[in-house]
């Protein structure tokens, strides 16, 4: 027992009454609910690293859009359920002008946020071949994809890519795809939880074996243009956002307007599919739909019948920023970068107190600093870490709900901290080294 700037009993106490088993192991959630119960027994304000949250104000060319669009009445009708026009138009402009790749607007599908373009994909993908219903994670990745795959009970298999990093990636995935089980293959880059960012040669890897073993490849773009080690802000200029479509045309593309462009509450975002994948017929999906051209299935056969369309208004929302941003009126990179700044020195505040970062490099070079960081002590495992530092009013989430196989790890999200919060968060960090000394 420790004089700790949490109270023990408090703790204890909110768990009870949240009901929950294992701290270590809840869900994203389930710690947001936790700590919502804790600072609302104890009158404290935590350190809160759990939730992925934008922590910045939506942009304001999205809010204008969007109520403009509203006063015309668009609320009283239903979208199209394949998008509105202009959106698919202004989507295929974007992903020209800042990832250097073509699409025609027929394959820029809104979705309710990357969640459900993200179980729109899984559902169809996963009967695409008879023969192969299996998914495969290239971990660490967002906990709720696997929550996905359990609702629908799809099989998956996962591995941790940080030891298969270059060109041990091509020796792990031929491993994996040689067996004729995999259907399709997800990650996110950057990485969610570990901020680690593939190289163009790990990239190309992937799209070589999308071809040869012909799997889909889903690339979760949740945090599109956000390694600030290099500038994506500038559009139809180099470098462009990396990404698997530049080798392979078996991909679907999921990004979301959460984090960029600060509208999570809008739940907008936009599935984005090759044109060769999107004309492409699969046979095997007659087991399931009328129809196996897969564009098609997509939208008629699995988004339709999840919700009639997206939000009308959010889409002239999301209309509005991309406009401006394709037209070069609005930098949404610079906007973010705050995010960037923060993880520097909240990750210095870290380390300065005996914790180390547990993925720390892509490769050779440093990681970035942005969005998320992965951090340890010596002498816990994530789990046992995740529970003792609620006790210090910091929360995040444990590796072990993310696929890691670094397993003494915790994730950190540097979104919802304000800077006024800096000198608190280094005074329940130097607390916690006094208390647990190395």
């Amino acid at each position: 027992m420790k004089d700790t700037p949490i109270a023990y009993e408090k703790v204890q106490e909110a768990v009870r009454l949240c009901g929950i088993r294992e701290i270590g192991k809840a869900s994203i959630r389930e710690i947001k609910k936790l700590v919502d119960v804790i600072e609302e027994l104890t009158a404290s304000r935590f350190i809160r690293m759990e939730m992925g949250i934008p922590g910045l104000p939506p942009v304001r060319l999205g809010v204008e859009g969007q109520i403009a669009a509203l006063k015309k009445g668009v609320a009283a009708l239903y979208p199209d359920i394949q998008g509105v026009a202009e959106l698919k138009s202004e989507t295929s402009r974007f992903v020209k002008l800042f990832m250097d790749i073509d699409v025609s607007p027929e394959g820029c599908i809104p979705t309710v946020g990357s969640m459900q373009a993200g179980f729109v994909s899984f559902l169809t993908m996963s009967r695409i071949h008879a023969g192969r219903n299996t998914a495969l994670f290239i971990d660490p990745g967002f906990p709720v994809h696997k929550q996905q795959h359990h609702v629908l009970q799809i099989a998956y298999e996962t591995f941790d890519v940080y030891e298969y990093r270059g060109e041990k990636l091509r020796t792990k995935l031929e491993e994996i795809l040689s067996k004729g089980t995999i259907s399709y293959i997800l990650y996110s880059n950057p990485n969610n939880p570990s901020w680690i960012c593939f190289t163009e040669q790990e990239l190309q890897i992937i799209g070589e074996l999308a071809n040869k073993y012909d799997v889909i490849i889903m690339e979760d773009l949740a945090y599109f243009g956000m390694d600030f080690r290099q500038d994506y802000s500038r559009p139809g200029l180099p470098p462009f956002q990396p990404t698997v479509a530049r080798y392979t045309n078996n991909y679907i593309l999921f990004i979301s307007s959460s984090k960029a462009f600060s509208y999570a509450g809008e739940r907008i975002g936009m599935m984005v599919i090759s044109d060769e994948l999107f004309n492409r017929r699969f046979p095997d999906l007659k087991r399931f739909y009328p129809n196996d051209l897969l564009g098609h299935t997509i939208i008629f056969g699995s988004l339709y019948p999840l919700s009639s369309g997206t939000s009308h208004s959010a889409q002239y929302g999301l209309i509005a920023m991309l406009k401006a941003v394709n037209d070069g009126r609005f930098n949404f990179v610079e906007e973010v970068k705050e995010y960037g700044e923060k993880a520097k020195i909240m990750k210095k505040l870290f380390t300065d107190n005996g914790f180390k970062i547990v993925y720390d490099t892509d490769v050779d070079r440093p990681i970035a600093d942005g969005f998320y960081f992965t951090y340890s002590y010596p002498g816990f495992t994530g789990v046992e870490l995740l529970e003792k530092m609620l006790y210090y009013g910091i929360s995040a989430i444990s590796l072990d709900i993310t696929g890691s196989e670094r397993h003494e790890g915790i994730r950190a999200c540097t979104s919802l901290i304000q800077r006024d919060q800096f000198d608190d968060l280094e005074y329940r960090l130097k607390k916690f080294h006094e208390d647990y000394p190395l």
